[in-house]
């Protein structure tokens, strides 16, 4: 049987690696490990799961093993990272950073995951200022 899920397209920030994905996910989780926020450089990860042989990648990203089992997949040219593979937690299968999606919003977030290393500012997000634009 074919898939026949709607498909969301994606590409790294100079656009040397682009995807497609299907928008029917195992799971969307925002990762909070210390390990995704230190690659990426950012407060928390978005992921989306999906089979290996759904996602359609045009361009070749480097692949870093970042553990025993992990490999983090990014582009050689401008460095933002992609995907996340790892056989041993989930063979088959690939993580492809939400973020990086053209619109983020056709797939929804579904879990926030390992927050017991969630930075402490993270939860009162809702409690700061904010602001349409960068503030003048």
């Amino acid at each position: 049987m074919s898939d026949v899920s709607p498909r969301a397209s994606g590409q790294c920030h100079c656009g040397a690696i682009r995807y497609s994905m299907p928008t029917a996910v195992e799971h969307h989780a925002l990762c909070h490990c210390s390990d995704c926020r230190r690659h990426a450089g950012a407060p928390m990860v978005g992921w989306g799961l999906v089979s290996r042989d759904a996602l359609e990648v045009s361009g070749t990203p480097k692949i870093y093993a970042s553990s025993e089992h992990g490999r983090r997949h990014f582009c050689g040219d401008c460095g933002t990272g992609l995907f996340y593979t790892n056989e041993a937690i989930f063979p088959g299968q690939i993580d492809v950073q939400t973020a990086t999606l053209d619109d983020p919003d056709l797939i929804p977030a579904q879990v926030q995951i390992q927050t017991a290393e969630r930075i402490g500012w993270m939860e009162k997000l809702d409690q700061m200022p904010s602001f349409e634009r960068y503030p003048g």
